[in-house]
């Protein structure tokens, strides 16, 4: 059920919210790396069933608009995006995948969203920015709250990355305390595609997206990149 309520925290329409300062002269990212994948090549890139020893994946419902989730404060918005798979920014194409264990297990939910080179790092500075100020906040919008919210050390994924690990509260009817769920989110930008992932543990466990599911989506995305 809390794995459902994070990934219905997804996008809305087409338009995005602020700008950070741009940065792309500094992105690093050149030739091949830079392209925005379309729609058919982005679900190239994306993983599949037989792609991940040991798992099984199903495509997830995705949209290209920009997410309007309302916060409280309203500066901790990137981060709630982000928990649901996308960003304050429109993407030109965007695909999910939930990724699940052959054997017991939290499955992990992943999308990969095109932009342009200067709107993917955008997306990472706020995600960025937003995550350092923002300890706990609430979802306005699904009356759900968020604490415990820390900057994970970089993974060193892609061109750039941001991971973090963060708890969700769970109340209304049948619940005398709030149930905590904690949560873990990575965010890596691999030239113009931006690719997040999002996992959940269970009670005190901690919650950690698996490395075989990041470094195989990566190689598989990167691999699209330099196709053509």
């Amino acid at each position: 059920m809390t794995f459902s309520l994070l990934a219905a925290c997804g996008s809305g329409d087409d338009s995005h919210k602020g700008a950070a300062p741009d940065r792309t002269a500094k992105a690093g990212t050149s030739g091949s790396q830079a392209r925005t994948l379309t729609a058919t090549a982005l679900e190239q890139a994306a993983v599949k069933g037989t792609d991940v020893d040991g798992y099984e994946a199903e495509r997830s419902f995705t949209s290209v608009g920009s997410s309007h989730k309302a916060t409280d404060p309203e500066e901790c918005a990137p981060v709630m995006h982000a928990v649901g798979g996308g960003s304050g920014f429109a993407a030109t194409a965007r695909v999910g995948r939930s990724v699940y264990p052959k054997k017991a297990g939290r499955p992990t939910r992943l999308t990969l969203s095109s932009h342009s080179v200067a709107d993917a790092v955008r997306v990472m500075d706020q995600l960025r920015t937003a995550a350092a100020k923002c300890g706990s906040f609430k979802d306005v919008t699904a009356d759900l709250a968020y604490e415990g919210v820390k900057v994970q050390p970089d993974s060193g994924y892609g061109d750039e990355s941001v991971s973090l690990r963060l708890t969700q509260l769970v109340t209304g009817a049948g619940y005398d305390d709030a149930v905590r769920v904690p949560y873990a989110l990575l965010a890596v930008r691999q030239g113009a595609t931006v690719a997040m992932f999002s996992t959940s543990g269970r009670g005190k466990e901690a919650a950690a997206v698996p490395d075989v599911v990041v470094s195989t989506q990566l190689k598989k995305l990167g691999a699209q990149l330099t196709s053509e």
